[in-house]
């Protein structure tokens, strides 16, 4: 039985996020299908982190087991040949049968983008979000070490989220600002359920003059969806590296 690492690209445009729904397109289901097909039989594969509807990857990672001889780097080739083309699987490698995609990653990050164009986008309308008005990036930058460390991240988690323990270690958030698009990348050990897309709203709000760049520590310590910003919408919100 051999375990395969995957690092996954895909525009999760018209998928309903990473996670296996019925009656829904969805990325996990593209690759188990296209598993189905190669090997003829069912096959798990468990993701780093399962993004939302319309969230994309740059370097989403997967992991699943087989027993069909197939050498490790020509995974790739032969699930890119059953897949779609709005996925695709960047490389294919051997890893211990001890790896999993999820419990072994020790950070993710991932990167946010705004379009500043007066103009709303038409190719990149599903991939970045337009806010057509300057946002003051200084404010921003000064808000943004607010965030790093390890913190209850309750109000920035968002509705029917499961999850039992809030706490996050965020080791970096930076801003880049190019050709009227911003970049906000934001990197840490875990991400509660739209975290990061909390943030970015909470941060174009410090952009626009709606919160002082000092208000971030009163957020984390009211532990209510209510004390942040709106959550940006998906289409902006890209997975770019998993560390392990």
């Amino acid at each position: 039985m051999s375990t395969i690492k995957l690092t996954i690209e895909y525009d999760g445009t018209a998928y309903a996020g990473w996670q296996r729904q019925p009656n829904q397109p969805t990325i996990q289901g593209a690759l188990e299908t296209a598993l189905t097909r190669i090997t003829q039989q069912h096959i798990s594969i468990i993701a780093a982190g399962r993004t939302d509807a319309g969230v994309h990857a740059r370097g989403q990672v997967a992991s699943f087991q087989s027993d069909k001889y197939i050498p490790a780097d020509k995974w790739k080739l032969a699930l890119n040949s059953a897949l779609p083309p709005d996925i695709s699987v960047v490389s294919s490698e051997p890893v211990p049968e001890s790896f999993h995609a999820r419990y072994s990653a020790k950070e993710k990050l991932y990167e946010y983008r705004i379009s500043n164009h007066p103009a709303r986008p038409a190719i990149d309308r599903h991939r970045v979000w337009h806010l057509p008005y300057e946002l003051d990036t200084q404010a921003i930058r000064e808000a943004m070490p607010g965030f790093i460390g390890r913190h209850d991240f309750t109000s920035f988690q968002g509705p029917r989220a499961s999850t039992s323990d809030p706490m996050c270690v965020v080791s970096q958030v930076s801003l880049t600002s190019e050709l009227m698009t911003l970049t906000i990348q934001i990197q840490a050990n875990r991400f509660l359920k739209q975290m990061v897309r909390a943030i970015i709203g909470t941060l174009t709000e410090v952009g626009r003059y709606k919160r002082s760049p000092d208000s971030i520590t009163d957020i984390l310590q009211a532990k209510d969806r209510r004390a942040a910003g709106e959550t940006a919408p998906p289409q902006g919100l890209y997975l770019i590296h998993v560390l392990y």
